[in-house]
């Protein structure tokens, strides 16, 4: 069915622009969305990290009302393609702790119940209280080495660096309405709604959208050395639906302020709703961006996913036993400024294969005529 960009963006839709990109039988195009109109930009800017660079998101070819959707056979897909994709983690107190949780139970979810108690009287209150990398930080940091309740997520929860990780390879992700996909030898999982910042190649940020950043709590949890096999796997990471870029009506304040909600549906009946609110987050997204900057470049841009607060604890089938993902399961992400991200979930083995890489993508726009317009 066609999708109607009414039913996925923000209710002010009319009044911001966005990015992103569609796939046609021809290839990938880059799309805008100004004032409800919906234009392809693509015989302009071939790349989504060209027009993010060179702020090209005006003129394009006009192709009707945005609420009418996509063209007869296109298909919307990440808004990203040339970006690195970033993380980052355990920027929430709620996150540290599920973390810390994950290690001492070594991802073992029946455990983590009886360990979660015990963490949120001695720890909770604590990390909540205090600015990463303070000196307040660092004395709660040698309180909680004497109590041998330390660990290495709490170095980066209030320590002065941030966890920032790869996580995904550039071109890999998926948008709205596709399969996204988990281990299928994962027993302890989860979707990790996300705020993911879009920053161009010269450091600044120039908008942002949604994005699933789905962990395994299983690998994760028995070695923080998994981090890569339990967030980097096909079909593993979904952004979108667009980016909402920074003007006037939508700026880095309205990311600090906003929520982001999370809805699960199983095909068994299961129900899970949840909320990351980012006025909760232990430091601020642009300090996040700065230290993924750090000294490194980026000459096509990254995209950071800023963490999350939400960590399903509601059982699902067993006592105990937590949650975690059944093939089949609709995850849908929402913001009210930014739209909403659904996907449904299948396992990275049984998902489509990843075809479009770097090469293939040179060779489409060649063909295309496009090599120029990157």
């Amino acid at each position: 069915m066609p999708i109607s960009f009414k039913n996925i963006l923000p209710a002010d839709f009319r009044e911001g622009t966005f990015a992103g990109r569609a796939e046609s039988a021809a290839g990938p195009h880059v799309i805008a969305i100004r004032k409800g109109e919906l234009f392809d930009l693509t015989d302009e800017v071939a790349t989504m990290a060209g027009a993010a660079a060179r702020r090209a998101f005006s003129g394009g070819r006009h192709i009707g009302p945005a609420e009418d959707g996509l063209p007869e056979g296109w298909n919307l897909i990440s808004p990203v393609d040339l970006h690195c994709i970033k993380a980052s983690g355990v920027t929430f107190a709620l996150s540290a702790i599920e973390r810390v949780i994950e290690e001492r139970a070594r991802g073992d979810a029946a455990k983590a119940a009886e360990i979660r108690e015990m963490l949120e009287d001695r720890v909770g209150s604590g990390i909540r209280s205090v600015v990463p990398g303070s000196e307040e930080a660092m004395a709660l940091k040698q309180a909680l080495i004497d109590q041998d309740m330390w660990s290495q997520y709490l170095e980066v929860a209030i320590g002065p660096d941030a966890e920032i990780f790869s996580k995904s390879p550039v071109l890999s992700t998926l948008g709205h309405g596709a399969l996204i996909g988990v281990r299928s030898d994962s027993s302890w999982n989860n979707p990790e709604p996300e705020i993911v910042l879009v920053v161009d190649a010269h450091g600044d940020v120039v908008g942002a959208t949604l994005g699933n950043d789905v962990n395994l709590r299983d690998f994760e949890g028995r070695s923080a050395l998994l981090l890569s096999k339990a967030k980097d796997n096909t079909a593993s990471c979904a952004i979108g639906p667009l980016i909402r870029l920074f003007d006037d009506r939508f700026t880095i304040d309205d990311v600090r302020r906003a929520n982001v909600d999370l809805l699960i549906e199983g095909m068994d009946g299961y129900r899970l709703e949840g909320t990351n609110r980012m006025s909760e987050i232990s430091r601020d997204p642009l300090d996040l961006v700065a230290q993924t900057l750090s000294e490194h470049h980026y000459p096509d841009g990254f995209v950071l996913f800023c963490g999350t607060l939400f960590a399903p604890t509601q059982d699902r089938d067993t006592p105990g036993g937590g949650f975690t993902h059944k093939p089949g399961d609709r995850v849908t992400i929402s913001s009210q400024r930014l739209g909403s991200l659904s996907n449904i979930v299948t396992t990275s083995r049984d998902a489509p294969p990843w075809t479009m890489g770097i090469a293939a993508l040179m060779r489409n726009l060649a063909a295309r005529g496009l090599i120029e317009k990157l």
